[in-house]
């Protein structure tokens, strides 16, 4: 039986120039986090300024960037997840239950790994350099698990997540949620 399928636009340029950013800034501030302090400190800055853009795009942008378009409640997330497991998993055009839940995660901790970091404040603030490193370590978790779940996704949905986040395109099959 074949699926009709189309080529359409879903991760609009401002989702795709935040997510490398924060991707290439997260990587510099994981690097540099205790021999260059001075880039550290920038990428911890730029972190926090994309994620306040985010959050307001998050709100006004385009369909598929809202977080009313992909954040869904307990019972529909845990179904994708056993959908998952089923081999039949369900199909979303854009950010699936688990990998809205995902992004949520990810930025919360990378928040919390910023504020923190400024708790810092240049000084020997033991205790904020602990949480911190803490919060940094749990975005790295984050960040594998987020990577294993495109991995696993894209193979399962059989499309390639990372050029549809590269070039904002994915392929409309019939019944995409």
């Amino acid at each position: 039986m074949q699926v009709e399928q189309r080529k359409i636009k879903v991760w609009d340029p401002f989702v795709r120039v935040f997510h490398w950013s924060l991707v290439f800034a997260y990587a510099i501030a994981w690097a540099s986090g205790e021999d260059w302090a001075w880039l550290h400190e920038r990428a911890g800055y730029f972190i926090l300024a994309l994620i306040g853009l985010r959050l307001v795009w998050g709100l006004v942008g385009s369909q598929h960037a809202r977080f009313t378009d992909f954040l869904f409640g307990p019972s529909r997330t845990l179904g994708y997840l056993r959908s998952l497991r089923s081999g039949r998993p369900e199909h979303y055009l854009g950010h699936n239950p688990a990998g809205g839940w995902m992004v949520i995660a990810l930025l919360l901790s990378l928040v919390a790994a910023s504020v923190t970091g400024l708790m810092i404040g240049g000084g020997d603030n033991e205790l904020w350099q602990d949480i911190h490193e803490g919060f940094a370590n749990l975005t790295l978790v984050l960040v594998i698990t987020h990577v294993s779940g495109v991995v696993v996704a894209s193979v399962l949905h059989r499309e390639n997540l990372v050029r549809a986040m590269l070039t904002g395109s994915k392929l409309r099959r019939g019944g995409n949620v």
